[in-house]
């Protein structure tokens, strides 16, 4: 499978060598990073190309690098039915920067598009509908940034006496607990409560 992946991506490469970046094989998905500029286009070239054939968009999301000048990597997921071939196109853009829709090839990605804007903040340029998706109309900031507090903003809860959902600022009950990452299995390096009747 990863030789046929291989070849698939030299040939993706040679069609198109303005647009991709790097091309690798990874968990047996072909994974190319291009440039956003010519995203639209490659995306139409992954769908019509014969050797190509990545009919359906299977996924849109993205990954954040806040230390990096191009904070986020948007990343397609598409399979080709025609060819059993799974490909991962990923694009880096800034923070201030829009990426192009590619509704107009496939027109599933705008629940996609939106789902990405909400979370992440970034914005689709062309997208006919760009709103959020899955948090509230006021909700502020979005979650899977990594600067995004734990706690987040806001609480929303239903109060039963105004008859109506209540936002509030958000208040800890309890202090944050810092947990340790040991394995049960290998046991702690320190001694929990009960565990000196055991030496005894």
């Amino acid at each position: 499978m990863s030789e046929a992946l291989k070849e698939l991506g030299a040939h993706i490469e040679l069609k198109r060598p303005d647009d991709v970046v790097s091309v690798a094989v990874n968990f047996d998905e072909l994974e190319i990073t291009i440039t956003p500029t010519g995203l639209v286009d490659f995306v139409e070239f992954l769908k019509t190309d014969g050797t190509c054939k990545f009919s359906t968009l299977v996924d849109i999301t993205a990954v954040d690098y806040p230390e990096r000048e191009q904070r986020f990597d948007v990343v397609y997921h598409f399979l080709s039915m025609y060819q059993n071939h799974r490909i991962r196109i990923r694009c880096a853009v800034r923070e201030t920067e829009n990426c192009p829709s590619i509704i107009a090839i496939h027109p599933s990605a705008g629940w996609f598009e939106r789902e990405v804007y909400d979370m992440f903040g970034i914005i689709f340029s062309g997208h006919p509908d760009m709103r959020r998706l899955l948090t509230d109309y006021g909700f502020r900031g979005h979650p899977l940034r990594k600067d995004f507090p734990t706690t987040g903003y806001t609480e929303v809860r239903y109060d039963e006496e105004l008859k109506r959902v209540v936002y509030e600022p958000v208040k800890l009950v309890q202090e944050y607990r810092q947990f340790d990452s040991l394995s049960p299995w290998e046991g702690a390096k320190y001694i929990l409560p009960g565990d000196e009747k055991q030496e005894a």
